[in-house]
C-alpha cells in the first residue's frame, strides 16, 4: 500500500459539505479525545473550530510540552545550486525565469559552512533546484560528506530520489530529507507544475516513503499553503504524516507550514491563510499528531513566529538566506527561492526563544558510527 491509496479514499469527499455540518459538540468531542482519528482532525479544522481556538491552544501547547519540552530546535537552510529544469509557476527558480544561476564548487560549500558554523548552527538543511544533470548524486554525496565534517546534522531537500539513491546520501552522513508535495489535489498540481519531472505527481507523493526505506531518520512534508483549497491540504498531509508514523516506527516524521510568499514572477495564489487560520491548522496538527516535529520558517515575519512559539513549533529556522551562497562575505546579487521575512540572526532567534522560557537547541542528534 502506498499513501496515494489513502488519498484516493477521499476521491469525490464532499469537504465543504461535511464543514456544514460541524456542530459544536461534534467539537467538543474531538477535542476531548486522547487519541483523535482523521474525521476528528477534520472537524477540528473546520472554519465552525475557529471558535475553539484558545482550547485548541492550550491543548496543543500541554501536548507539545509532554512530548518536546520547552525546546526549539535550530536549524538553518543552505542553498547550493538554483540550476532547475521545472516549470513551477509560484518558484523563483522555475527554468523559464531569467535570473543568474548558480552552483556551488565544494571549495565555496566549505567557506559556507564555516561561516554558518561561526553562529553557533549544528544542524543544517542543503538545498538544490531540480536538475539533475548539474547536481548529480555524486555532487550531492561529496557535499553531504563535506557538510558532515561541520555540522552534527546534515539534512537535504533536493530533488526526489530512489531508494538507493537516499542510502546512499545516508551512508554520507545525511540523516533526514524535506520533500514538499506542494499540493496533493491532482488537478491543480497538474495546472501549477509545466515542465520537469517535477509534473510527475506520484514520484514526488511516495519520496519520503522511499527516503524512510533509505535510512533516513526524519522525513518533513508539507503542502504550501495557497496553491489549492487550505484545510484539505492541511487534512491530506496530516494523513500522510500518519501514515508515515505508523508505517515506519522508526522514523521520526514532522510537518512544515510554508505559506506562499512572493517570488519572482507574477504568480498569485488562489488562496490565502490568514494568521488565525494559520494557528487554526497548526494546533489541529499537533493535537492530531502528538509526537510530530512542526517546522516554522523565516516565510512567517518575526512577530508573529514569536507568538505562536508556545503552540505546538518544535522547530525554527534562523538567519536564513534563499539565495546560492548567502552566508559568506562576499554577497552575489541574486534572485531568491522566495521571500524570507524574519530577518533576524540566529543569536537574534535564540534570545527570542529564551525570553519566551524555551530553550534553543543547536544539537540534539550525533550519529555514532
Amino acid at each position: 500500500m502506498s499513501y496515494f491509496e489513502v488519498v484516493e479514499q477521499y476521491n469525490g469527499f464532499d469537504f465543504a459539505g461535511f464543514f456544514n455540518g460541524v456542530t459544536e459538540a461534534a467539537i467538543e468531542r474531538s477535542l476531548a479525545k486522547n487519541n483523535p482519528g482523521a474525521m476528528d482532525f477534520l472537524t477540528l479544522l473546520s472554519p465552525r473550530a475557529a471558535g475553539h481556538l484558545e482550547a485548541m491552544a492550550r491543548k496543543a501547547h500541554q501536548l507539545t510540552v509532554q512530548y518536546f519540552g520547552r525546546t526549539i530546535q535550530m536549524f538553518i537552510p543552505l542553498y547550493i545550486s538554483n540550476h532547475c529544469n521545472n516549470g513551477c509557476a509560484y518558484c523563483g527558480f522555475n527554468h523559464k525565469n531569467p535570473i543568474l544561476r548558480r552552483k556551488l564548487s565544494l571549495e565555496e560549500i566549505e567557506a559556507e559552512a564555516k561561516a554558518i558554523a561561526r553562529t553557533g548552527m549544528q544542524h543544517v538543511l542543503f538545498l538544490t533546484g531540480e536538475a539533475h544533470h548539474i547536481t548529480p548524486m555524486t555532487y550531492l554525496v561529496d557535499a553531504a560528506r563535506l557538510l558532515k565534517r561541520h555540522f552534527a546534522s546534515v539534512a537535504i531537500e533536493v530533488y526526489p530520489l530512489a531508494v538507493e539513491e537516499y542510502r546512499q546520501l545516508h551512508e554520507a552522513g545525511v540523516d533526514g530529507m524535506t520533500m514538499f508535495q506542494e499540493t496533493y489535489d491532482q488537478a491543480v498540481y497538474k495546472r501549477v507544475h509545466l515542465a520537469g519531472k517535477k509534473m510527475d505527481y506520484h514520484w514526488r507523493l511516495n519520496a519520503p516513503e522511499r527516503a524512510a526505506q533509505g535510512g533516513m531518520r526524519v522525513v518533513n512534508l508539507g503542502a504550501l499553503l495557497g496553491l489549492a483549497e487550505p484545510r484539505s491540504e492541511i487534512f491530506f498531509t496530516g494523513l500522510h504524516a500518519r501514515y508515515l508514523e505508523n508505517k515506519f516506527l522508526d522514523t521520526e516524521v514532522a510537518i512544515s507550514l510554508p505559506r506562499f510568499n512572493e517570488a519572482e514572477g507574477d504568480f498569485q495564489p488562489d488562496y490565502l491563510v490568514d494568521d488565525r487560520t494559520f494557528v487554526q491548522f497548526m494546533t489541529a496538527l499537533r493535537i492530531f499528531l502528538p509526537r510530530a516535529g512542526i517546522t516554522i520558517s523565516t516565510r512567517e515575519n518575526a512577530a508573529f513566529r514569536d507568538r505562536i512559539l508556545p503552540l505546538g513549533a518544535t522547530r525554527f529556522s534562523a538567519g536564513s538566506s534563499t539565495g546560492v551562497g548567502g552566508y559568506t562575505e562576499i554577497k552575489v546579487e541574486q534572485t531568491p527561492q522566495f521571500e524570507i521575512t524574519d530577518n533576524r540572526s540566529v543569536d537574534e532567534v535564540a534570545q527570542a526563544i529564551v525570553a519566551h522560557g524555551y530553550q534553543p537547541i543547536y544539537k540534539d542528534w550525533d550519529r555514532i558510527e
